[in-house]
């Protein structure tokens, strides 16, 4: 069945600008960025004149100068008002015309990582950098201010030697628990730990080599090598190698967020998009549950056992009621906070200093967070990765229309879906 189509044409030339730039450019930056199932050509003649007499050439016998162009944009009829007013204002010099088309089919392949981003476009540049000789002590305070898990840490010439991770500092520092939890402890607490490397350096704990990406490699490569290397961060290096940003997986996702289209708009102009995906493909059917009156030690040794960081909690009917994680977990254990940290310093889990606490221990009900943000099976790759970017969360519960819990769907299996896409 035909449906109705409009093509607006546009015939200007070379010279004509809009706000500095030639008007090409900027009605083909217009229309990338209506989310519009729209499509965009430009087409330049070989040679021709305008309204004032001037001709323009493309022969050798004849100096080329402005040279007319032709701008073609194709779209459903539905959606031409969105966009010709805005055409129309851009060009202040040449003819805009609008043309009536039945088209039969339109079909089009989804990329969550639009192919022309470069890393410079996601990365967060002029990143904090220590060097090797910076104190440890240092490396921690600056990672607890800025609230980031890793710092890269370059040489005089600006070179990167090498990254610090809390993976790093844990392994090689002994720090006891994660960035995220030791900022949850008092100044106390925090500064035993400090006093505790204050003889040791940046280069002491450093991961080296270190594993860069350059500003103008694809996004979609970018994110490849974090997958393939399990890295959650890369430095960003200029041709000359000297560091220029830091990205990460979070950024990656912002940039999907802001850049990608808005299929669900396209698809309701009747456009055949292919390669759609939902969390159900990616989603990880094995998350651990347990009931509300789940005693704590217990909670505790599961994410202990398991090497989780949360557990989610159902009720009788297996639906999804809450989640406690090992955050929420040492935030009711520091109550006892002394103790606690004893335990901690000696690297014991936190099943261990849950049943040392055991007098005053709860359930996994007294302690779990509600109101959780979840998603069903049939979500779309791309509006997950909304709600993990508009809420700054990692994982996100998957639930059925009862609220029967499903799994969890993380961070990394969104970025692979994001490449698998690319393919």
């Amino acid at each position: 069945m035909p449906v109705e189509y409009r093509v607006i044409e546009v015939f200007t030339s070379e010279e004509a600008r809009w706000e500095g730039r030639p008007v090409w450019e900027a009605i083909l930056d217009a229309v990338r960025r209506s989310d519009l199932a729209a499509r965009c050509t430009v087409s330049r003649a070989m040679a021709g004149c305008y309204e004032n007499g001037e001709m323009a050439s493309g022969s050798l016998e004849v100096l080329s100068f402005n040279m007319p162009l032709k701008i073609e944009v194709i779209l459903p009829a539905a959606q031409l008002d969105e966009l010709l007013p805005r055409i129309e204002e851009m060009v202040t010099d040449g003819i805009v015309a609008v043309e009536e088309m039945q088209v039969r089919a339109h079909r089009t392949r989804k990329r969550l990582i639009p192919r022309q981003l470069r890393v410079k476009d996601a990365m967060t540049p002029s990143p904090h950098a220590v060097t090797p000789a910076t104190p440890l002590a240092d490396v921690v305070r600056l990672l607890l201010r800025h609230r980031f898990n890793g710092v890269p840490v370059t040489g005089e010439d600006g070179r990167p030697a090498g990254i610090i991770t809390q993976k790093d500092l844990i392994q090689r520092a002994g720090m006891p628990v994660r960035l995220g939890l030791l900022a949850q402890f008092g100044e106390q607490q925090v500064n035993e730990f400090l006093a505790s490397i204050q003889d040791r350096k940046a280069a002491d704990v450093m991961s080296a080599p270190v594993v860069t990406v350059r500003e103008d490699q694809r996004l979609g490569e970018a994110a490849d090598l974090m997958l393939r290397k399990g890295l959650k961060r890369l430095p960003v290096v200029d041709a000359d190698g000297r560091l220029t940003g830091m990205l990460s997986r979070f950024d990656v996702f912002k940039t999907i967020t802001t850049e990608s289209p808005d299929w669900r708009k396209i698809r309701d102009q009747y456009v055949s998009v292919a390669n759609v995906r939902t969390v159900a493909d990616i989603m990880r059917r094995d998350a651990h549950t347990v009931p509300p009156d789940t005693p704590l030690e217990e909670v505790a040794r599961l994410i202990d056992d398991s090497d989780i960081q949360r557990v989610a909690v159902v009720d009788s009917e297996g639906r999804l009621v809450g989640l406690v994680s090992d955050s929420d977990l040492l935030s009711v254990l520091a109550e006892h906070r002394g103790g606690l940290w004893e335990s901690l310093k000696a690297r014991l889990g936190l099943s261990e200093a849950a049943r040392r606490q055991a007098g005053s221990a709860r359930t996994a009900g007294d302690i779990m967070r509600t109101g959780l943000i979840t998603v069903t099976e049939e979500t779309r790759i791309e509006d997950a990765i909304r709600l993990m970017t508009e809420h700054g969360i990692k994982r996100l519960p998957v639930v059925d229309e009862s609220g029967v819990f499903r799994g969890m769907v993380s961070r990394d299996s969104l970025l692979r879906a994001g490449l698998e896409q690319e393919q």
